[in-house]
């Protein structure tokens, strides 16, 4: 493995900064990047604020240590606290650390460069790789445990919901009969399955494969329900004048980002009320107004920001208690129920 910044292009870097680092400015600022991989935008906010200090969150040690090493070959590392966890832990991290209140958050979801490139994770398709795709290696599930104990009515689902995968019963189906005969437990084999299982005729651009390997790592990783839990723990601990900044990949990521944003910048009242109450007010400012994209020069030179959408939100005021307590409730629900059906695995 080369340098790091040889193997990670951060993707909107300098979009990134433009909207972190003003919230930085007020005393004592703290950010916290819940997806630190291997510590591009981390960087770029703490060169970009001198005063700020950072904690990186990740879930995979690996990249933990090497984002370390760097922070301390740039003279950052006085000013930076890596933390091993899953970012849904957010408000106990703080806890732990005496932080009551953070001037930002962000987020950039989805796979490290050092997750997509390292072969033996098992996270895509073009490299034949036993097929593991935990973020955390230290966890007990694994891809190819799902794709053998899950039943197949649960597998489609997982295909549908995660991957929005149209022929999910197709392939359910090929996995199901395939492993009566052999265990699936690389990324070749998987991919290989799915390509005799989706018709030519009806068949996406690109590999058939994509949505297969992006339904199963979601699943692995519980990626989803994290990340609904993870954001009310954000804007709950940001000051205001605070932002939430969060770069997503696919839509169902995306969804749920616009969903939870949008509840912040509307006033949340009966219809027809005369007089909106102050605690039903906005409590956002929308900063991105809408998605922010990658233009044909930057996904030319990082043809991995091709599908990123950049969102960001400011705390307009204090947000008031029954609303985050609120936005708990609802993110106490499971985002999708394919992993919630033990018994009917096979």
């Amino acid at each position: 493995m080369g340098p790091i910044e040889t193997i990670h292009a951060p993707v909107l870097l300098d979009e990134c900064v433009a909207l972190v680092t003003p919230a930085l400015d007020g005393p004592d600022p703290w950010v916290v990047d819940c997806t630190l991989g291997l510590a591009g935008h981390a960087c770029a906010f703490l060169k970009a604020a001198p005063a700020a200090h950072l904690i990186g969150i990740d879930r995979d040690q690996e990249a933990l240590g090497l984002a370390s090493e760097r922070m301390a070959r740039e003279g950052l590392g006085d000013r930076f606290v890596p933390v091993h966890a899953a970012f849904d832990q957010l408000e106990d991290i703080l806890k732990d650390r005496g932080l009551k209140r953070v001037s930002a958050v962000f987020m950039d979801l989805g796979l490290s460069s050092l997750q997509i490139d390292e072969r033996s994770r098992g996270f895509s398709y073009s490299q034949d790789a036993p097929l593991d795709m935990r973020m955390d290696p230290s966890q007990s599930l694994t891809a190819a445990q799902i794709l053998a104990d899950y039943s197949e009515e649960d597998l489609a689902r997982i295909f549908q919901d995660y991957g929005e995968e149209h022929h999910a019963r197709r392939i359910a189906r090929a996995l199901a009969q395939a492993r009566q005969r052999q265990p699936v437990r690389t990324s070749a084999q998987l991919d290989r399955l799915v390509d005799q299982a989706v018709p030519r005729a009806h068949r996406a651009p690109g590999n058939p494969a994509k949505r297969v390997f992006q339904a199963l790592r979601i699943e692995v990783n519980g990626e989803l329900d994290k990340l609904v839990r993870t954001l009310p723990q954000a804007v709950a601990r940001l000051r205001v004048g605070g932002r939430l900044v969060v770069e997503s990949y696919h839509s169902l990521e995306d969804r749920s980002v616009k969903r939870f944003m949008a509840s912040g910048l509307q006033a949340k009242l009966p219809q027809g009320l005369p007089v909106v109450p102050q605690s039903a007010r906005p409590v956002f400012l929308d900063l991105t107004h809408g998605a922010r994209k990658a233009d044909a020069d930057q996904v030319a030179a990082n043809p991995r920001s091709a599908s990123v959408r950049l969102r960001a939100v400011e705390v307009s005021r204090p947000i008031p208690a029954e609303r985050i307590e609120r936005w708990r409730e609802e993110s106490s629900q499971p985002v999708y129920r394919a992993n919630m059906h033990p018994s009917r695995r096979r």
